[in-house]
């Protein structure tokens, strides 16, 4: 699972990027803090900007709904394109070739789901979070708590992936403390949603957007330019490069002996280098498909702008520029993989999470020249602009929960006054941001992986089917709502904390020992190697490796010392019980059922019934849309 990704996806796994490998050399440094620093002043200004525009609870929560479907689709692929989708499937393509590639489908067909379903009645009916769509005609307050604590697990869980991978990212690239690195991550969020709420959140996600494009377009520019910009001449480049080779055959093990050349390099484009079981991979498939249209800090953005009819229109915006940047992370991958090559790729971090960054320093020029470190430390910086905007808007969207729904909601029954709200709101964003920080310095060093992929499973097996069913099921009631909420995030988490996605110590200690026990060997076998060879380039490569060597080796002495005396996980197995790491193929279902079963035996009020030609007609034509509850 350490292959996959900082934050894939949720649903990826491999969050970490190396603590110890730096990719950029001492000398060099100043380069990725000049444009960091450049970076976040620009964001910072359009903070300052911002805050002069919030005076109400609605100018903070949803940008006073002014914000247009052009804009907001640009913000909702700066919400949506996480470090996981930039770095994490480029890395994974570089290292794995097709299985990589179908994150990318995964993520982009999401927004069908998105489009056709939820986004033009979630405007109409909502008002600034997702309790406000299920309290509608359900009991307003048993709907407000179930809505606000999903929100905030969902939040939770994905923040802290996040962090921690904005933390290592920083550390990597710098050189400064992981713990230095959080709290910066940590200041920043709570500078733009602190201040600039909604409006400055939806800005900074615009220019992590556009930033990020752009340095996609360039790096893909200049990587397809040289086979003319033909895709077949590009694709038979990656398929025959000797580097595209090795690393195939290394995953095929014994049976690549068999095989020529070119069925070593088509092997490549096709599946099952990465993704080994079916099962799991349409589980993985159900959870990113659906799992979007439950996000918290998703479902937020279609409360900005002034219109259903907006809201399509960013859902469309959105998915284009959103498609056409996955289209683009197949270049970046296959580029890195030909021109980087996977064996640097995972000295630096073993799941592929640099490819786009060294990629980029190897088109500027390689490791020793200063252009080559200026388009790393630039990629690098679109990166860490890319965590802090999806930060920004899980930490808004948690904040909503705490203070729209819980404190005014539910604790004050509505009885507040404007100023009062953004003051509860603000409060809650410090508190939201200060948990955030402490979860994210508490996490190092742990395998925080699975989180990106909980998230989703949660979203999509809880927060979904509540809004599919009060949406479009007359019978939907609280009872179901609070059932499926209940049953759906409990599903979730219950069998990732049972699956191959936690640490098992003795399978750790195992490896671990394996590693330790055969490093001898193959360090005399590199010695001899180094020294045979007379070329400077050829002994470097040999010099990297041992220095990998030397690193697992440390590691894995790490991981001897840490798991010492320990023989279970944290829920006390020795092994998974189940073989699926993603468990949405099961959660899914359940959670459906649950809202399913819990609205047929509820017994309370007939409230549901009462709306429900209300928000049929609302959801359908937006007539009273803007007040979200009764």
């Amino acid at each position: 699972m350490s292959r996959i990704l900082l934050g894939l996806l949720a649903l990826l796994p491999g969050l970490s990027l190396a603590e110890d490998a730096g990719a950029v050399a001492p000398q060099y440094r100043f380069l990725t803090f000049l444009v960091f620093g450049a970076i976040i002043a620009m964001t910072m200004y359009v903070t300052f900007r911002a805050a002069k525009r919030v005076h109400s609870a609605s100018d903070f929560y949803t940008a006073g709904g002014g914000i247009s479907g052009l804009q907001n689709g640009w913000a909702i692929a700066g919400d949506y394109l996480s470090a996981a989708s930039f770095l994490g499937i480029a890395g994974l393509i570089s290292l794995y070739g097709y299985d990589g590639f179908m994150y990318s489908v995964g993520f982009l067909m999401a927004y069908i789901t998105v489009l056709l379903v939820i986004a033009e009645p979630c405007r109409n009916i909502g008002k600034y979070t997702l309790a406000d769509i299920l309290s509608f005609r359900n009991d307003p307050k048993k709907t407000r708590v179930a809505g606000a604590l999903s929100v905030i697990t969902v939040s939770t869980i994905y923040l802290t992936a996040q962090m921690v991978g904005g933390g290592v990212l920083v550390k990597t690239l710098i050189g400064i403390d992981y713990e230095v690195s959080v709290i910066v991550v940590g200041i920043l969020m709570l500078a733009y949603v602190l201040f600039g709420g909604m409006v400055a959140t939806t800005w900074v996600q615009i220019i992590k957007a556009v930033l990020l494009v752009t340095a996609s377009l360039v790096l893909v520019a200049l990587v397809w330019a040289p086979y003319g910009f033909s895709l077949p001449a590009f694709l038979t480049a990656a398929i025959s490069d000797p580097k595209v080779l090795a690393q195939t055959a290394k995953l095929i093990g014994d049976p690549a002996a068999a095989m020529t050349t070119s069925e070593l390099g088509q092997r490549f484009l096709e599946p099952g280098l990465y993704m080994k079981d079916p099962l799991d991979q349409i589980s993985l498939g159900f959870a990113l498909v659906l799992g979007t249209a439950g996000l918290p800090h998703i479902l937020m953005r279609f409360f900005t702008v002034p219109t259903a009819q907006e809201a399509r229109k960013s859902v469309i915006w959105a998915m284009g520029i959103i498609g056409g940047f996955y289209v683009l992370t197949l270049f970046l991958g296959l580029g890195a993989a030909i021109n980087v090559g996977a064996p640097d790729i995972a000295a630096v971090d073993k799941g592929g999470n640099m490819a786009a960054p060294l990629l980029a320093q190897y088109l500027g020029g390689g490791a020793d020249s200063m252009l080559g470190n200026l388009f790393l430390a630039f990629v690098a910086a679109v990166a860490f602009a890319t965590i802090v905007a999806v930060v920004a808007g899980l930490v808004l969207a948690s904040a909503s929960a705490m203070a729209h729904d819980i404190y005014v909601g539910v604790i004050r029954e509505d009885h507040v006054t404007p100023e009062e709200q953004v003051k509860a709101a603000r409060i809650a964003t410090v508190v939201v941001g200060a948990i955030a920080i402490a979860i994210g310095i508490a996490a190092k060093g742990q395998n925080v992986a699975h989180l990106v992929g909980l998230a989703f499973a949660v979203a999509a097996s809880a927060n979904l089917p509540c809004i599919v069913l009060t949406l479009y099921w007359r019978k939907c009631n609280t009872g179901g709502i609070i059932a499926g909420m209940v049953v759906g995030t409990l599903t979730a988490i219950t069998l990732v904390m049972v699956s191959p996605n936690m640490t098992y110590p003795l399978k750790v200690k195992a490896e671990a020992e394996k590693a330790i026990a055969a490093a001898p060997a193959k360090r005399a076998e590199l010695d001899v190697k180094l020294a045979g060879l007379t070329v400077p380039a050829e002994q470097a490569k040999v010099q990297k490796a041992i220095a990998k060597l030397e690193r697992d080796v440390k590691k894995a002495e790490e991981d001897l010392v840490r798991n010492a005396g320990k023989t279970t996980s944290m829920v006390g197995l020795t092994e998974p019980l189940i073989k699926l790491k993603n468990p949405g193929i099961i959660s899914i279902p359940l959670g459906f059922l649950a809202v399913f079963l819990g609205s047929l035996f509820w017994r309370g009020d007939d409230r549901s019934l009462r709306l429900w030609k209300e928000l049929y007609v609302r959801q359908n034509t937006g007539i009273g849309a803007g007040k979200a509850s009764h």
